[in-house]
This record gives C-alpha cells, sequence and structure tokens, in this order.
C-alpha cells in the first residue's frame, strides 16, 4: 500500500508538470531524493519514463478529433491538413530522437542529478523571463494556428527539443520557448508541443522498456501494480492540467514559470549545499 501512495504522489507530479515548463524529468528526479520507491533500480529508472504513458493518452483524448485524419467530420482538405501536421510533428521530432539514442546511456550517467537540474531550472527560468519581456509591447506577426506552422519552423522547434534531454530544462518549455522565439503564438506553440510530446515519449517509452527487457531483471506483480497506478493518476492529472494551461496561455505570458523555476533550483541548489 505504500508503495501505492508513492505511485500517486509521482503520477500527480507527472501530470502537473509534464505539460507545465517546469521539467517533469527534473521534478521527479528531485522527488526521488525524498520518496523512494522500494523497488530495483531497473524499474525505477524505467517507471521515471514509461509513466509518462498516461500523460501522452490525456493528450490523444483531448485532441483526438484534431489528430485523426480519418474523421468522417473532416472534409478532404481538413484530413490532408491533419495528414500534413503529424508529418511536421514526425520531422519536429527527429533530431531529438537521433541525439536522445545515441547519448542516453551518458545522460543518465551524468546528468540525472539535482545539481543538473537545479542549474538547467535557474538557466531556462531566466531565459522564459527574459523571452516574455523581449516580445511584450511588440506586435511582429506570429503564426496563430498550429496547422499554419511550416517544415523549416517544425524543424528549429524540434531542434529546440534537443535542449530537453538535459534534465531540468523541459521538454514542453524548451519546444514553446522555441515556437515563440520562432514567431509561433503561445497558444499553437503549446499545442504543437503537446503533438511532438506523443511520438517523442513513446519512443522514449520503448527504449526504457526494451533496456529493462533486456536488463534480465523481471517486474514482479506489485511493481507492475505501481506502474500502473502511476500512469493512471497521471492521465487524470494530465487533462485537468492541458485544459488549464490551454486557457492560461491564451492570456497570460510564461513569465511567472520562469521566476517558479529560479526559485526552485536555488533552493534546491542550497538544500543539497548544506546537506
Amino acid at each position: 500500500m505504500a508503495e501505492i501512495l508513492k505511485a500517486v504522489l509521482f503520477g500527480i507530479v507527472e501530470g502537473v508538470t509534464e505539460w507545465l515548463p517546469i521539467s517533469s524529468t527534473g521534478h521527479l528526479i528531485l522527488l526521488n531524493e525524498f520518496v523512494t520507491l522500494n523497488m530495483s533500480e531497473e524499474f525505477r529508472s524505467m517507471f521515471d519514463v514509461v509513466i509518462q504513458l498516461g500523460a501522452i493518452l490525456a493528450v490523444v483524448v483531448l485532441f483526438f478529433h484534431k489528430l485523426n485524419p480519418f474523421s468522417p467530420r473532416k472534409n478532404g482538405l481538413q484530413k490532408q491538413q491533419t495528414w500534413n501536421l503529424w508529418a511536421k510533428v514526425i520531422a519536429a521530432i527527429i533530431p531529438s530522437g537521433v541525439v536522445g539514442i545515441l547519448l542516453d546511456d551518458w545522460m543518465d550517467a551524468h546528468l540525472h542529478n539535482a545539481v543538473v537540474v537545479s542549474i538547467a531550472l535557474i538557466v531556462y527560468g531566466v531565459a522564459f523571463i527574459l523571452v516574455e519581456n523581449r516580445s511584450l509591447g511588440r506586435h511582429q506577426k506570429t503564426i496563430a494556428d498550429v496547422h499554419d506552422i511550416d517544415y523549416k519552423t517544425a524543424l528549429g522547434i524540434g531542434l529546440f527539443q534537443c535542449l530537453s534531454l538535459v534534465p531540468g530544462t523541459s521538454r514542453s518549455g524548451s519546444t514553446i520557448l522555441g515556437a515563440i522565439l520562432l514567431g509561433t503564438s503561445r497558444s499553437a506553440g503549446a499545442e504543437f508541443s503537446f503533438f511532438m510530446a506523443i511520438p517523442t515519449m513513446l519512443g522514449a517509452s520503448a527504449i526504457k522498456l526494451l533496456k529493462f527487457l533486456l536488463s534480465g531483471v523481471s517486474a514482479t506483480g506489485s511493481e507492475i501494480a505501481v506502474l500502473a497506478v502511476g500512469c493512471m493518476v497521471s492521465f487524470l492529472v494530465s487533462l485537468l492540467v492541458i485544459r488549464g494551461l490551454m486557457e492560461y496561455v491564451r492570456r497570460h505570458s510564461f513569465s511567472a514559470f520562469g521566476v517558479y523555476r529560479i526559485v526552485l533550483g536555488v533552493v534546491v541548489l542550497i538544500y543539497f549545499a548544506l546537506k
């Protein structure tokens, strides 16, 4: 029961932080410092990634019509637009996919620690504030609809996603920030970021699952239950967070998230300096 309750907590943290630009991986690494699952090291490494499958399902549910090229409610042009959107999403995830596969083991060994997370939280917190202040009051033309994002912009957003391979950076944060810098509105950038998450997280989860299976360590019944609970909770929480974030970005800047990142990063650095 204690492990199930921990899984609920991890699911809540994943569901909230996956979509906000504050780094889900960073928060899970920090949470692991204080709440540890009594499971094998191989399982915990896999759990932190595969728990994202629940969050992915939330995107599929909320945007099913928009992402479904076979919808009978769409005409021929709308179906073609949907196929084009998927092609741009696939193109956008290629850079981070290549880098992630090549450097996955190295990053696990050298970057998954509280100090790296803290520094990344602070650096990109400052970046959010600077970018928002830079765009404040400027009336430059922006891409307002996700379908209007072209392949060049999509690939540029994909390159920004490579930054998120450093824990504490935030996948959604780096892609939305990149989209804004490339002339995309916050809402269109956020949507495109959410859509990129589907193949990105599926790929990352598949890699972690494969490594777990190849490790020779088998999951126990209790471990499977913990993973299932974590995924279910992250799905339910994600449904609420995604809806709320889309409403938020239409009316507010990301500066508040930048301040949160800086404060959290400083607090964590001080904590581990005094530990």
